[in-house]
């Protein structure tokens, strides 16, 4: 199983990073290689059913997940937990956690695990796993910068707005 682990804090609020992670269906607009993106259903406001569709050249492979979310308040970590429902993996599982820094920034504790049910789609995912899940935290940062950039908590925070 692969598995990366991941906290930054960034200088936007944690409602603001909170609603861009939990905007699933904006994704397919900044997310590499999201092809499509949607939420299906409604189980609870804080449940829901999304369809992603990630593809590279011909290959497309659409994943199925059940998404649980909870806003950060004043005094709690908002938190978002996506589990693996259908697709080409054996399992999946991200973690986010929001959490309010003194000064008004987010702390963010992100964490993923995967496994394909292929065995050759497995070790070549091993090969690439880094890269891609760089390149996917880059662009929730990216996209974190382009909506709220005029919004930034005014800090020493490294990494706001880079391209």
């Amino acid at each position: 199983m692969l598995t990366h682990i991941e906290k930054k804090v960034l200088p936007y609020t944690p409602e603001q990073m909170y609603a861009l992670v939990a905007g699933v269906d904006k994704y397919a607009e900044f997310l590499p290689w999201c092809v499509a993106s949607r939420i299906n259903s409604r189980e609870s406001e804080s449940v829901f059913y999304a369809d992603l569709v990630v593809g590279y050249k011909m290959l497309r492979e659409k994943f199925s997940s059940k998404v649980m979310v909870s806003a950060p308040t004043q005094d709690t970590p908002g938190a978002i937990d996506i589990e693996y429902v259908r697709g080409p993996l054996k399992h999946l599982k991200n973690h986010w956690r929001f959490i309010r820094k003194p000064d008004g920034s987010c702390l963010i504790d992100f964490s993923v695990e995967f496994e394909f049910k292929n065995i050759a789609l497995q070790s070549l995912a091993k090969v690439f796993f880094e890269e891609v899940i760089r390149r996917m935290v880059d662009a929730f940062e990216q996209r974190a910068c382009e909506v709220y950039s005029t919004d930034v908590i005014p800090s020493e925070v490294e990494g706001s707005c880079n391209s």
